[in-house]
C-alpha cells in the first residue's frame, strides 16, 4: 500500500514537472493586424497560427491581435525592432520609412493584374526588395495583400480634373501624398482607424482603399460614390522581428518562414474570393453608387499620376525602377 502510494506520488510529481516544463518552454508569438476579424488577412493569420502551433508540437503559442489592438502599423513596426511584437503583415507604404525601396510597390498603375503582381512580388526583384528590411530590424517572409485600391468620394469622379481641390485621405506615405498632389488634390494623412469619422465629419471628401477596407470599415456609409479604378496595389509585407527571429533555432526559423509563406498563398486566395462578396454587400446597402471606369478614363488617371514615377524613381535604389518596369513588361506579355 505504501509502495503504491509512493509510486502514485512520484508519478504525479513527474507529470506536474513535465507540465510545468512544457508551459515554461512554450514561446508566445504576438501577431499584429490592422484589419478586423472578418477579413482575408485574419484568415491568413489563423492559418499561420494553425501551421506554426501544429508543426512545432505546441512549442509556439500564436496570439493574434486584430484591429490595431497593439497600436497602429508604424507603432507596432517600432515595437518589432525591439522584439516586443514578434510578427505582423504591414502595408508596404507604412514600411517604406524603414526601407525606401518598398515605395516601388505603391507606384500608381504598377501592376496590370493580380497574376503579374504575384509573379513579380514572388520573383527575384520582389524578394530583393523584401530583403532590404533586414537592416532595419525585420525578417520578411512574403508579400501578402489587401488587394487593388479603389476610390470613394462624396461626388462622382470621372476624370482627374474632378479631383482637383478635393481633400483626399491617404496613408502616411510621401509617395501617396505626391500622387494626389499630381492630381491637384489636397491629400491629408489620417490614421486608418480615424478615417470613417473624418469622412463623416467632412474633414476629407474622398479616400482610397481596397474593397476589404471600404466594406469592413463601412466607408460606403459615408461616401456616395465608389469608383472601381484598380489604380494602385495595397501589398503587405509579412515580417518577423529580426531581433526575436534571430534568437530562434535554425529549424524553427525555417518552420516560421514556411508557415508564413503557405498562409500567405491561402490569404491571397481568400482575398480574391471575398472581393465579390464585399462589392455585392456595398451595392445591396443602396447608399453608394458603384461605377467602373473605362479603359480610356483610367488612361487619363495613369497619365496624370505619371510624375510620381520620375519623382520617386530617383529615390529608389539605382536602377530598381527600370529593372522592375522591364520585368513587368516581360511578365505582362507572357
Amino acid at each position: 500500500m505504501k509502495k503504491t502510494f509512493k509510486f502514485t506520488l512520484t508519478t504525479l510529481a513527474i507529470s506536474l514537472s513535465a507540465l510545468s516544463f512544457n508551459a515554461y518552454s512554450t514561446t508566445v508569438i504576438k501577431v499584429h493586424s490592422d484589419t478586423t476579424e472578418d477579413s482575408a488577412q485574419q484568415e491568413g493569420l489563423e492559418r499561420f497560427k494553425e501551421l506554426v502551433e501544429t508543426r512545432s508540437n505546441g512549442e509556439y503559442d500564436v496570439t493574434i491581435y486584430p484591429n490595431n489592438a497593439l497600436g497602429n502599423d508604424v507603432e507596432v513596426a517600432q515595437q518589432m525592432q525591439f522584439g516586443a511584437v514578434q510578427a505582423a503583415p504591414i502595408p508596404t507604404a507604412k514600411l517604406s520609412g524603414f526601407n525606401k525601396d518598398l515605395q516601388l510597390i505603391d507606384m500608381p498603375f504598377l501592376f496590370p493584374n493580380r497574376e503579374v503582381a504575384y509573379q513579380f512580388l514572388d520573383g527575384d526583384i520582389g524578394q530583393e526588395v523584401l530583403s532590404g528590411l533586414r537592416k532595419s530590424g525585420f525578417e520578411a517572409a512574403m508579400f501578402w495583400e489587401s488587394g487593388f485600391k479603389q476610390l470613394t468620394c462624396n461626388s462622382p469622379i470621372d476624370n482627374p480634373k474632378d479631383l482637383q481641390g478635393k481633400k483626399v485621405r491617404v496613408m502616411e506615405s510621401p509617395l501617396l501624398i505626391s500622387q494626389y498632389k499630381a492630381l491637384g488634390s489636397n491629400p491629408v494623412p489620417i490614421a486608418f482607424s480615424e478615417t470613417y469619422t473624418a469622412l463623416q465629419q467632412g474633414v476629407v471628401e474622398c479616400q482610397e482603399n481596397p474593397l476589404v477596407s471600404i466594406s469592413q470599415m463601412k466607408f460606403y456609409e459615408v461616401q456616395k460614390n465608389l469608383m472601381m479604378t484598380n489604380h494602385g496595389y495595397l501589398g503587405t509585407a509579412f515580417v518577423f522581428s529580426k531581433m526575436w527571429f534571430d534568437s530562434q533555432s535554425a529549424e524553427h526559423q525555417a518552420l516560421l518562414l514556411q508557415a508564413a509563406r503557405e498562409a500567405g498563398k491561402y490569404q491571397r486566395e481568400r482575398s480574391i474570393t471575398r472581393e465579390d462578396v464585399y462589392l455585392s454587400g456595398i451595392k445591396a446597402a443602396g447608399s453608394t453608387k458603384v461605377t467602373t471606369l473605362s479603359e480610356a478614363q483610367l488612361d487619363e488617371f495613369q497619365a496624370a499620376m505619371s510624375p510620381v514615377y520620375k519623382e520617386f524613381g530617383n529615390k529608389l535604389s539605382k536602377g530598381l525602377l527600370e529593372r522592375s518596369q522591364a520585368e513587368l513588361k516581360k511578365l505582362s506579355s507572357l
